[in-house]
């Protein structure tokens, strides 16, 4: 069931305005903290000149005394500011990067509902740099208006001094922006080729590593790090030329501030000269012209955070905004049901049609191990159901009228490559902790061997990807975890493939035990499994050829015989 995605695209900067908006609270804090920490940075040589002026003149030392608690005011006032107000826009930074993150990922979880033409590194990168970098807008905007405080308090002390002090500063800081916005969209365009580069090349090393066995095997390892370099090669040139721009920007900002800034000396120098300013206001205004060289500096650096703000932004409109390639239905199915393959074409499959009643145990041996994927896929809901031919109906109702969510409640495919988590055993068996099968999944996978090997059993400590287990340990585990989600219908796909004969048998019964009176089908070629099940399903180019016991079949199909026996 398909339907157009009528939701409206949301592009980069409609992103950025929802940030914004989701946090204004902590932004008008936040804001106000800066600017009072701006003001009173400002403030500083302000009351310098103050105190330069009364103490000559008055050659008071109570006056200086008064001073000089006004100055250590100006300065507690300063450092608190500055402390809360960086806690405040952080934790709101930290907070909405991670609303991002959350949404990328479960977009990208989510492949039958979003047709996203990214690599799944691309997605990672989407979801960690750009989400933080897009949150990142959330500290700028606070930051922009607290410096615009601290440069319109310069300009208006400087002024009351002299006017033409005050145009200065103003003029000045108006053809910094100027210059600075032009360079601040070749940095944008840069930055956004750079995340996309960065991406492509983060994807390639995923997929090297995920495929490193197979590729030493037949020997294409040199070959694919050959690709791999070269996708690395063009990342780092345009990260050359990102960082060539950016510091550009730095050094033509730095010099037009440290122009601005000579310029309000050397004209408060001259007004003093001349006597139309006194000795105070001279001091004042060199102090104030050192001093605005950092809210300068920060003021001129916001437009560069802001167009890399929007380029990843516009990145992670590329998966928010990914056209719906179906539209789940609301049906769920009977509990316990069946499971009816009618009719499916694709890929490999042609016409195939079998049906797998509910509470029984079912093997499928593919000859093709291409057939068995492209089953595992539509059974998994890899492939939407307007993507094949047929109908594929588990309890009794179509999955494209089923819920997503429904359909993985109910039903679960465990592949031949289950990704192991970092974690515990305990953890990669039962992620959510609600299971009450996982001293029996154990069992029947034939991990207890691993749970003894540790002093921590289902305790012990997995590295990411099962870094530190065998190859037979994590499948075992990844058998385990399927168990023990105890679904209403379990296929498995090769679930064996890294275990010894002895092992093999011993899961088979175990399988076959725990799994009584629920609806299992396992897509093999082990003569274990195959002998557990309660019938055999030959899948020979596309279609279900024959279709008897292990034994039955051994007997008077030779085909079977060879393709099975070990």
């Amino acid at each position: 069931m398909t339907t157009p995605d009528t939701q409206r695209p949301r592009p980069g900067s409609d992103i950025l305005r929802t940030a914004l908006r989701r946090n204004l609270g902590a932004m008008a804090g936040g804001t106000l903290l800066m600017g009072l920490y701006q003001a009173g940075e400002t403030a500083f040589p302000i009351a310098l000149g103050l105190i330069v002026e009364h103490t000559m003149r008055d050659r008071s030392l109570g006056g200086l005394g008064l001073s000089i608690a006004a100055l250590a005011v100006i300065i507690t006032t300063v450092s608190l500011s500055w402390r809360f107000g960086m806690r405040v826009l952080q934790k709101a930074n930290t907070t909405e990067a991670h609303r991002w993150r959350v949404k990328i990922a479960a977009c990208g979880l989510q492949p039958v509902a979003r047709d996203v033409d990214l690599k799944s590194g691309e997605v990672l990168t989407i979801a960690t740099e750009d989400a933080d970098q897009t949150a990142d807008i959330i500290e700028v905007v606070p930051l922009l208006i607290s410096s615009l405080v601290a440069v319109v308090v310069a300009a208006v002390a400087l002024g009351l001094a002299d006017v033409r002090l005050g145009l200065l500063v103003i003029v000045g800081t108006v053809a910094i922006m100027s210059v600075l916005s032009v360079l601040s969209k070749r940095i944008g365009s840069s930055t956004r080729e750079q995340q996309a580069r960065v991406a492509r090349a983060g994807a390639k090393v995923a997929d090297l590593i995920t495929g490193l066995r197979p590729l030493h095997g037949f020997g294409g390892n040199h070959a694919a790090f050959r690709s791999y370099r070269n996708v690395s090669t063009e990342a780092k040139h345009q990260a050359i030329t990102v960082a060539k721009v950016n510091g550009a920007y730095a050094g033509t900002a730095q010099a037009l501030n440290a122009v601005l800034a000579g310029a309000v000396t050397l004209t408060a120098g001259w007004l003093a000269f001349e006597g139309r300013i006194t000795i105070g206001e001279l001091v004042m205004a060199v102090g104030l012209a050192q001093f605005i060289m950092e809210p300068l500096k920060l003021f001129s650096e916001m437009p560069k955070y802001v167009m890399i703000a929007r380029a990843s932004a516009e990145r992670m409109a590329l998966v928010l905004n990914a056209p719906a390639v179906t539209v789940p239905g609301p049906e769920r199915p009977a509990a316990g049901g069946d499971l009816e393959i009618d009719g499916v074409r694709h890929g490999s499959l042609r016409r195939l049609k079998f049906q797998v009643s509910a509470g029984e145990f079912v093997a499928i041996a593919a000859y093709q191990p291409r057939a068995a994927a492209d089953l595992a896929a539509i059974l998994a809901a890899d492939v939407p159901p307007d993507a094949y031919e047929g109908v594929v109906r588990i309890g009794g109702q179509e999955v494209a009228d089923l819920s997503i969510e429904a359909l993985r409640e109910h039903l679960l495919v465990n592949p031949y490559d289950g990704e192991i988590f970092a974690g515990t055993l305990r953890t990669n068996i039962d992620p959510s902790g609600t299971s009450r099968l996982v001293p029996e999944a154990v069992e029947a996978s034939m991990l207890t061997d691993v749970v003894a090997l540790h002093r921590d059993g289902l305790d012990y400590g997995v590295r990411d990807r099962g870094a530190n287990l065998s190859g037979g340990q994590r499948q075992r585990l990844s058998l385990a975890r399927a168990l023990a989600a105890d679904s209403d219908v379990l296929v498995l796909h090769d679930p064996t493939t890294a275990v010894d004969a002895v092992t093999e048998q011993l899961i088979a019964r175990g399988v076959a035990q725990l799994r009584r009176g629920r609806t299992t089908v396992v897509i093999t070629s082990s003569p274990a499994l195959l002998d557990a099940a309660d019938r055999v399903l030959v899948l020979d180019d596309g279609v279900i050829t024959a279709e008897d016991t292990h034994r039955n079949l051994l007997a008077t199909d030779e085909e079977y015989c060879s393709a099975v026996a070990r």
